[in-house]
């Protein structure tokens, strides 16, 4: 009796934990995770993860002046809406929002988000809701920013709870996945985090010594291929199973860079995924597909195709601040509801930034 009645009292205040943090179950991993910090993991060594992420975060919000220097091009785009609502008046309603679509079109916010974003500005400026264009204005970055909130509420990494997280990055060629593969080893390297990097691009002949300078250049250790016919499988699998013997905490994977409609070279994804998830039960916990923000809309058949094949957690858009495009972004999280992760702004190792939608925002729509 003494013991059942201790069993209880350990499930009653095992449920009470649980009431008080709002502890919730991520749908697709299965793992216990808190809603607050940037690596949301409860179990094993979850506390490493957790104080890593909210470093991350804290680093974020400090290096919002690069995000809008990144968005300059998308800003010169939209900086005529801030024209066309200065002098705003009712009469001119409708060729207002008709240049103001205009605008958001040539920024690559895509046809259907344009027409949302419209609309309701026109129902809300007859039913008298906005009745200036700095209201219009308000109105027009809070809709932005809603999409965004909505389907990209996941922006933080899952890092799971075991030792090591395993983050393969995969995308098309010229995408820039080495380069970002190398800057987020450097963002968590900063941090204070063991990083092993996987050269996993076993056809292009420059990967592994490219990655090799990004090795040295953030003071992280690599494994590379064995032999010219070396598997990129293989290299993952012996890249997780070092970082699990040695205690490493992330494994990043590179890939070799593949065009969506080549599914041959697609299935190779998949045995990478399942090669890696015999070492480490989970992983890998992030795949993270890279896209290359001057292609804007076009990204969008890519990510679907990445997506149906190996099911894609997060996004990188890197080249976002050579583009005026950068309306992709809503697009993409709309259409496909996958979050993004990181941006690349820049050239320098420090400017692959993790997204912030509110600052995304307020720099394009300065």
């Amino acid at each position: 009796m003494a013991s059942s009645s201790a069993h209880l009292s350990f499930l009653a205040g095992r449920m009470s934990l649980f009431s008080s943090e709002r502890v919730r179950l991520l749908p697709y991993r299965g793992e216990f995770c808190l809603p607050k910090s940037r690596f949301r993991c409860s179990a094993g060594q979850s506390g490493f993860f957790t104080r890593l992420g909210r470093l991350i975060k804290e680093k974020a919000k400090s290096d919002v002046e690069k995000i809008f220097s990144g968005f300059s091009k998308t800003r010169e785009n939209l900086a005529v809406i801030d024209e066309l609502l200065l002098f705003w008046n009712l009469a001119e309603t409708d060729r207002v929002l008709d240049e103001l679509e205009e605008a958001l079109l040539v920024s690559d916010f895509g046809p259907k988000i344009t027409v949302r974003i419209v609309e309701r500005l026109r129902d809300d400026i007859m039913s008298g809701k906005l009745k200036s264009g700095s209201e219009i204005k308000d109105a027009l970055k809070g809709s932005v920013l809603e999409m965004l909130a909505k389907k990209n509420s996941k922006t933080e990494l899952q890092m799971g709870f075991r030792k090591p997280a395993v983050i393969m990055i995969v995308g098309v060629n010229g995408g820039g996945k080495t380069t970002s593969l190398g800057k987020l080893a450097h963002r968590l390297k900063n941090e204070g985090t063991k990083v092993l990097m996987a050269a996993g691009d076993t056809f292009r002949a420059a990967a592994s010594d490219q990655l090799e300078i990004w090795a040295e250049r953030t003071g992280c250790e690599t494994v590379v291929a064995e032999g010219e016919k070396a598997k990129a499988a293989t290299v993952l699998s012996k890249a997780v199973k070092r970082g699990k013997e040695e205690g490493y905490d992330v494994v990043l994977c590179d890939t070799s860079g593949r065009l969506h409609t080549n599914y041959s070279l697609m299935e190779e994804l998949i045995a990478c995924k399942k090669a890696v998830g015999k070492v480490v039960s989970g992983a890998p916990n992030e795949i993270l597909l890279v896209l290359d923000g001057n292609t804007g809309l076009n990204m969008l058949p890519q990510a679907r195709e990445f997506n149906e094949i190996v099911g894609i957690t997060g996004l990188i858009l890197t080249k976002l601040d050579g583009s005026a495009r950068g309306g992709c972004v809503v697009s993409v999280v709309e259409e496909l509801g996958i979050p993004v992760k990181f941006i690349g702004v820049g050239e320098a190792v420090e400017d692959l930034q993790p997204f912030d939608a509110e600052a995304f925002v307020n720099a394009i729509f300065s």
